[in-house]
């Protein structure tokens, strides 16, 4: 078993807490020491209360199944005999409601392309393969109910 870390930071601005007009904007301490600035989604709590520039929890949640699905297929990708050269993936989410009628990320959409070289290419059969077999392995992927969907070219 394993075990993960993060540091949450946030610490009133000055402005009026009881008002709802202070900042969304706080910071993400990860365990190797990088720290992201983070706030609330500009389409939740608008600007200024929110950081645009800041990545928003939403974001995070569709980058780390990305990123989880990315590097399980590099994996698998490679076990496979298969050199990847590039990889790349403009994901996205849907927030609705959900059956209890409260706002949750409900679809994550992962469209990722990829380039090979050597003298082994996966066919567009054997990619589907390898990119079903990443999804099945993504501890992201294993931990979360929003239904996420691999679309390729």
């Amino acid at each position: 078993m394993s075990e993960y870390y993060a540091t949450i930071q946030w610490q009133r601005d000055g402005d009026d807490f009881l008002a709802n007009t202070y900042s969304r904007g706080h910071t993400w301490t990860f365990d190797g020491g990088l720290v992201v600035p983070a706030s609330s989604a500009p389409d939740v709590v608008p600007p200024p209360q929110s950081v645009t520039e800041n990545v928003d929890p939403e974001e995070a949640f569709i980058a780390s199944l990305s990123s989880c699905h990315m590097l399980w297929f590099l994996a698998i990708a490679g076990k496979s005999g298969y050199i990847v050269d590039d990889y790349s993936d403009q994901a996205s989410g849907l927030m609705s409601k959900n059956d209890e009628g409260k706002l949750a990320i409900s679809e994550v959409t992962l469209k990722p392309k990829t380039c090979f070289s050597g003298d082994k290419i996966p066919d567009r059969e054997q990619l589907e393969k390898l990119h079903e077999k990443a999804h099945r392995n993504c501890f992201i992927a294993n931990s979360v109910t929003s239904e996420i969907k691999i679309e390729l070219d």
